[in-house]
């Protein structure tokens, strides 16, 4: 079940809802949301997804997933979709989210503290995980209470 998003917006973004997924279990995907990240003009600045629940894949792939196109970086908008998708996992009843990015990525890291994350761990990619066919070894673990 998937619940309204219009409450995804805060004084700077909102959240505007391109897609849902169902649940794929012999992939072991979770139920999803798929959002383009938009100034209140309108304007699309980026794009983030939620995936609702837990399993061995969220933990390393995490439960949200975002990218801020280029020439609107800097101005912390990934941290603030964030918080929004938080209170969208709250409407499911998690009470917490795993967010994970690249060890090398500075920039997702400090997204993830900026948003309130505590980190967990640098774990290895399982091999049979999508992830690990790309050619990603580790991933860094945040965990955000909510």
């Amino acid at each position: 079940m998937f619940y309204d998003v219009k409450d995804l917006r805060d004084t700077e973004i909102f959240l505007r809802l391109v897609s849902t997924c169902e649940a794929q279990p012999e992939k072991r995907w979770l139920p999803a949301y798929y959002f383009d990240i938009c100034l209140l003009d309108g304007t699309k600045i980026g794009h983030c997804d939620l995936r609702i629940g837990h399993n061995d894949k969220t933990y390393i792939g995490g439960n949200i997933g975002y990218g801020i196109d280029e020439e609107y970086r800097g101005h912390h908008f990934a941290a603030k979709a964030c918080r929004l998708l938080f209170q969208q996992a709250k409407k499911h009843g998690l009470d917490y989210v795993i967010i994970t990015c690249m060890p090398e990525n500075v920039a997702s890291a400090r997204t993830c503290e900026l948003a309130g994350g505590s980190f967990i761990e640098i774990a290895d990619i399982p091999e049979d995980n999508e992830m690990y066919e790309e050619g990603k070894r580790q991933v860094k673990i945040y965990r955000f209470e909510i």
